[in-house]
């Protein structure tokens, strides 16, 4: 494949536009130049076109991921699914996510402790907990090292249960208070300790 021209690519820096004789162009950077040694007129066999090309899906992947994280942290998983979605190749999206971790842009142990924290803070259980954790694709592998930093479960629980029942020992108040805190994720053991607590500290009251 022939290179009819090289020129520097308007205002995109360090990034050179290559015209080829079929008509396709691509931008280039200083260093993909000198791997390749290109020049305008530049006859590129066969495999050296094909490797350029794959380099140069590889390096637009690159730039469409940090862009993708500057607006949130992505497990790898999550990732890789987005990558796919705005029409990268699976191998590209794969190579892009392992390139991602190896410098440290995404790290599923500290995500998933993050996702942890917020969740927990948030007034959430366990189960809730989960449930996040395996919608953005964590291994289950990760989940007890990132469950391990929580603070106590059964305090949060309890907080829960005495901010909405108030000062109310209603039967069908306790009931609804015990229901909502199992929808937060909390298993019915912490719900039916949490009333118990609640109820103890009122009778001392």
């Amino acid at each position: 494949m022939r290179i009819d021209s090289l020129s520097q690519a308007g205002n995109r820096n360090g990034k050179f536009a290559v015209l080829f004789e079929d008509g396709t162009t691509a931008n280039v950077s200083v260093a993909q130049i000198a791997d390749f040694g290109l020049y305008s007129g530049l006859e590129l066999p066969e495999a050296e076109y094909s490797k350029l090309r794959e380099q140069l899906k590889l390096s637009s992947a690159k730039a469409r991921a940090m862009r993708i994280l500057g607006s949130r942290n992505y497990s790898s998983s999550e990732m890789e699914r987005r990558l796919i979605s705005k029409g990268e190749s699976l191998e590209t999206a794969k190579e892009t996510v392992r390139w991602l971790e190896d410098v440290g842009a995404v790290d599923d142990p500290k995500y998933a402790e993050a996702i942890a924290r917020h969740y927990s803070a948030k007034g959430y259980g366990v189960f809730k907990i989960k449930d996040e954790l395996y919608r953005r694709g964590i291994a289950r592998e990760m989940w007890d090292d990132a469950l391990a930093g929580l603070d106590n479960m059964h305090d949060a629980a309890y907080d829960f249960i005495e901010k909405k029942l108030g000062g109310s020992r209603e039967k069908a108040d306790i009931r609804r208070a015990a229901d909502a805190l199992c929808a937060r994720g909390f298993s019915y053991d912490e719900a039916r300790d949490a009333v118990s607590r609640f109820l103890d500290r009122t009778d001392d009251m």
